[in-house]
């Protein structure tokens, strides 16, 4: 079953449920997949989904540590609880040992020796752990492993 259908199936289940909060995040993720799929000309792909999904994820977070920041506790909870909604619905994060192992094999791979070929390991690295690991965590590990060798 497709993404976007899993996530309209489950808005149903909780509007049926009356459970209003999980039907407004799985609702405003159903827009935004539609809205992505209108853009792009047909339906997305599996990554495309899920890169729509960890784009909806960082925003909550990124909300709930502004309101954080400023002592709205109460609607950095309610940012924190949509971004656990949303992440039920993207693929296992990838541990700190298995990002390792495909940071030195995509180095491996491109030949890097340098910070300056980071780029090329990047464009290797990036497809392979879409929506597994967060980008920057990604670049900052590449660039350790580029500057200490």
């Amino acid at each position: 079953m497709r993404l976007v259908e899993q996530v309209q199936k489950d808005m149903i289940g909780s509007m049926k449920a009356r459970d209003k909060e999980k039907a407004s995040v799985l609702r405003m993720l159903l827009s935004r997949l539609q809205l992505e799929a209108k853009e792009a000309g047909g339906e997305l792909d599996e990554d495309q989904e899920i890169k729509v999904l960890t784009t909806e994820k960082k925003k909550r977070l990124q909300s709930a540590e502004a309101f954080h920041d400023v002592g709205r506790d109460d609607r950095a909870s309610m940012e924190e609880a949509e971004a656990a909604i949303i992440d039920t619905y993207l693929p296992r994060a990838m541990d700190e040992t298995e990002l390792q192992a495909l940071v030195e094999k995509a180095i491996a791979d491109a030949e890097a020796t340098e910070v300056r070929d980071m780029g090329k390991v990047m464009s290797l690295l990036m497809p392979a752990v879409a929506g597994r690991a967060d980008g920057k965590a990604v670049s900052e590990m590449v660039k350790g492993k580029l500057a200490g060798k």
